[in-house]
Parts: structure tokens; C-alpha cells; sequence
């Protein structure tokens, strides 16, 4: 069995206020600096084979932290895990976007969603199961870790809990959270979903 280690990246000034999507120098904050140091801590005796990441600064940031516990292992770039492509809902702020026609959509039936100028939801799905399949393939019997975003991250649950992607907005998957999926000859097991190694600020 391969066990995946599914991490968000930490918070950063955009998070919960705009859809940072794709958008080049989005760093992670202090707080997100912390949440990520804490993951690290939590992660530290795993023995990773590797560690990946989507290529956007944010999961970068946050796989390079946790990378420095495990002073063998580099960070390599995985286009599969990278962010949805939002097309022109990226740099929109949330109460914006509500105001759409689409975001109800994509709250109560995302397999009809496409973004404008962006990806559906669907194709998200499939090319970010298509990487984690790629890298069990890679990685057979081991245990990996991969710093992604939380849509990403959500869908690939979705995919092998076997729920429909119309309910992978019931999945939540916070800021700096580890999920774990273990993948085998016998199917996939959910191991752990949204585990949070630090303190919520009040």
C-alpha cells in the first residue's frame, strides 16, 4: 500500500478574503509560517520517500518547511496538485463571487461547473487522481507527502471515498491540514482527513 500524505498549504493574506488562484506571489504569512512549522513538527518521524508540491509560492513554501525535516528528501514539483484554474474569478474576493450565478452551481452541482476561462471542476478530479495514481505508481509501498490546495485536495478524497464530486464540497480540509490516504491492491483506505497539528486562534 502507498500512503499519501495530502497537506494544504498554510494561510495567507488571501485566505478567506479572495480566490488567490493561480496568481504568481501569493506567500504564506506569519500565521501560515507557524501552521506550516507545526505540520513539519507533526510530520518529522514519517519516512517519506518523497516530497512534491503544486508550483504556486504558497505550497512551495509550506513543502520546503516540512522538507527541512528530512534533510535527504527535496521538494519536486507536481503540476497535477497545482490550484484549479479559476480563469477570471481569480483576485475576486468571496462576497463577489457569491453575488454570481455560478457559485451556486458550484456549491450544489460542481460537476456542471467550468470557470470562466478556467477548468471544470471535473477535469480538476481527473487530472489530480491521474497524478496520485502516476505517483503510487512511482512509489509503491511507500509513503509520500504532497503540499496542494484545498478544492485539489478534496477531490482526490472524493474520488477514492467513492462520493460523487456533486458532494465534495462536504469534505473540509483546512488551512495547514494533513489528510492521509492509504492506496493498495484492495482499494483505498482513508486513513485520516483534516488532522490539524496546531491551535486555532480564538
Amino acid at each position: 500500500m502507498t500512503v499519501v500524505y495530502l497537506v494544504r498549504h498554510g494561510v495567507t493574506a488571501h485566505t478567506g478574503k479572495r480566490l488567490s488562484g493561480r496568481l504568481p506571489d501569493i506567500h504564506l504569512n506569519d500565521q501560515g509560517r507557524q501552521q506550516a512549522e507545526a505540520a513539519a513538527t507533526f510530520l518529522s518521524e514519517v519516512p517519506f520517500q518523497a516530497i512534491y508540491s503544486s508550483p504556486l509560492e504558497r505550497c512551495w513554501e509550506t513543502a520546503e518547511i516540512i522538507a527541512a525535516r528530512h534533510r535527504r528528501l527535496r521538494v519536486r514539483r507536481s503540476a497535477g496538485f497545482e490550484e484549479v484554474e479559476y480563469g477570471t474569478w481569480s483576485n475576486r474576493t468571496f462576497p463577489s463571487l457569491r453575488r454570481t450565478r455560478l457559485w451556486r452551481t458550484v456549491q450544489m452541482w460542481p460537476s456542471a461547473a467550468r470557470f470562466p476561462e478556467g477548468e471544470s471542476i471535473r477535469e480538476v478530479q481527473t487530472r489530480a487522481v491521474d497524478e496520485m495514481e502516476a505517483l503510487r505508481a512511482k512509489h509503491p509501498r511507500r509513503r509520500i507527502c504532497c503540499v496542494s490546495h484545498a478544492d485539489v485536495i478534496k477531490l482526490v478524497i472524493a474520488h477514492y471515498l467513492g462520493v460523487h464530486v456533486d458532494l465534495y464540497q462536504r469534505i473540509v480540509v483546512e488551512p495547514a491540514s494533513i489528510s492521509i490516504l492509504g492506496v493498495g491492491e484492495y482499494g483505498p483506505r482513508l486513513l485520516a482527513l483534516n488532522q490539524m497539528p496546531f491551535k486555532e486562534r480564538d
